[in-house]
C-alpha cells in the first residue's frame, strides 16, 4: 500500500471524480495514498453486492517503456501473494486491466499505517517489532525464503493491539531470484541495506535492516523522509542520545539489526526474535551491559573473552581449569552468542 504520508490523513476523492469500476465489480470509496513518482494510487473500495471492502492499487503506464516493466512488477507481486496465507498479510483477491493501467485488488485491513502514526512508548515498540518478526519468520520459512525488500514505517500496519500487518509486496523477491541491475536500487533510500545498495545478494539479514531502521524512525519520532538527519558521515545510525531511557542491551539489539555488514546482523528473523523477547526495553542495564554496549561490534568478541578471564580469576579458578559446564562461562558465552549471533558455535559452546 501506498500512503501519501505528507497529506497525513486518507484523501477523499469528489463524488464527481470517482472510479467507475462497476463493470469489474467495484465501487471506490476514497482515495488511500498516492505514490507520484512510481505512478501508482491505492484507492479504498466496497465489493458490489456484498459487506466486503478491498483495496484496489493501481499502476498507471504513464510511459510506453513502463507497460511490460510495470505488468511483470505487478505479475511478480500477485505470485507472491498467492503462495501466502497469513491472517496479517492482505491476501491477493483479483486483478484486472484498462486501457492504460493495471489493477490489484486485496484485502483491507482496518489499521492504521505506521507512516501516518509514530507515537509509541519504547515498550509498544517492542511489541510491534515482535510482531513484525513474526511475519519475517513466516516469509523466511517458505520454500525459498522470500525477501520483502521494502519494509518501512508506511508499509506496516498496525491496529490497536499492536498487531502489526505488512504490505506492499511489490518489490517482494524469492531469495536466490536473479534481480534485473535497474531494480537493485528500487528500494527507499535509508531503509534499503547496504548490500542491495552496492548490488550484492541479499540474504535473510537484509530484511532485518530495513526493520531496524524503522524502529529507529519510531523510537526517536522521525518521518521516513527525513531518516538521513539519524545517520552519521560513516553512513551508521546514530540515535543513541535521542533516546537515553531505552536499555544498553535494546540499543544494542537494535545496533546489531542495522549493521552494514550484513554478517554481523543476526543472520535471520528467528534469531532476532528469540534475542529481542527477553529484553527489557526501557532501563539503565548492569554495568557489564553499559560497557559492552558501548564497544564497536567488530570489538565485542575480544572484550568478552578478556572478560570472561577477569570474572574466573576473581573467582579464584583458572582458565586452565574452568570447565565448559562453568555457570559463569556459560553466562558469558550465552550473552556473547545472542549478542553476536554466531549460532553454530553457540550450540557448541553452551550446549544449547
Amino acid at each position: 500500500m501506498e500512503l501519501d504520508v505528507r497529506n497525513g490523513h486518507k484523501e477523499v476523492i469528489p463524488s464527481n471524480h470517482h472510479l467507475d469500476f462497476s463493470q469489474q465489480g467495484y465501487q471506490v470509496i476514497s482515495e488511500l495514498g498516492r505514490n507520484r513518482e512510481g505512478g501508482r494510487i491505492t484507492y479504498l473500495a466496497n465489493v458490489l453486492n456484498f459487506k466486503q471492502q478491498v483495496v484496489i492499487k493501481e499502476f498507471c503506464f504513464a510511459r510506453a517503456d513502463a507497460d511490460l516493466s510495470g505488468v511483470k512488477a505487478y505479475q511478480r507481486e500477485i505470485e507472491i501473494l498467492q503462495q501466502l496465507n497469513h491472517s496479517r498479510i492482505p491476501r491477493y483477491i483479483d486483478s484486472f486491466e484498462i486501457p492504460g493501467a493495471f489493477y490489484l485488488v486485496q484485502e483491507h485491513k482496518n489499521a492504521p499505517s505506521l507512516g501516518l502514526k509514530n507515537s509509541f512508548h519504547p515498550e509498544e515498540i517492542k511489541q510491534i517489532a515482535l510482531s513484525i518478526l513474526e511475519l519475517l519468520v513466516y516469509l523466511q520459512k517458505q520454500v525459498p525464503p522470500i525477501i520483502h525488500r521494502d519494509i518501512k514505517p508506511e508499509n506496516i500496519l498496525v491496529d490497536e493491539q499492536l498487531n502489526a500487518y505488512l504490505v506492499d509486496f511489490g518489490l517482494a523477491r524469492i531469495q536466490g531470484a536473479k534481480i534485473a541491475l535497474s531494480s537493485f536500487v528500487a528500494g527507499t533510500p535509508g531503509f534499503m541495506p547496504p548490500e542491495e545498495q552496492f548490488g550484492h545478494s541479499l540474504t535473510e539479514a537484509s530484511d532485518l535492516y530495513s526493520l531496524g531502521a524503522t524502529l529507529i524512525c519510531l523510537l526517536t519520532n522521525t518521518r521516513s523522509v527525513d531518516i538521513g538527519k539519524l545517520i552519521d558521515d560513516n553512513y551508521r545510525f546514530n540515535f543513541q542520545q535521542l533516546v537515553p531511557q531505552i536499555s544498553p542491551r535494546f540499543r544494542w539489539w537494535l545496533m546489531t539489526m542495522v549493521e552494514r555488514n550484513r554478517n554481523r546482523r543476526y543472520a535471520n528473523a528467528a534469531i532476532a526474535l528469540k534475542a529481542l523477547e527477553p529484553i527489557e526495553v526501557v532501563g539503565t542495564g548492569t554495568g557489564i551491559d553499559n560497557f559492552i554496549s558501548t564497544i564497536k561490534p567488530i570489538k565485542r568478541a575480544t572484550v568478552l573473552g578478556l572478560a570472561t578471564v577477569i570474572t574466573l580469576a576473581a573467582m579464584g579458578a583458572t582458565l586452565m581449569s574452568c570447565q565448559p559446564g562453568s555457570a559463569v562461562r556459560q553466562l558469558l558465552e550465552a550473552r556473547e552468542c545472542q549478542s553476536l549471533d554466531f549460532k553454530a558455535s553457540c550450540q557448541q559452546k553452551t550446549g544449547n
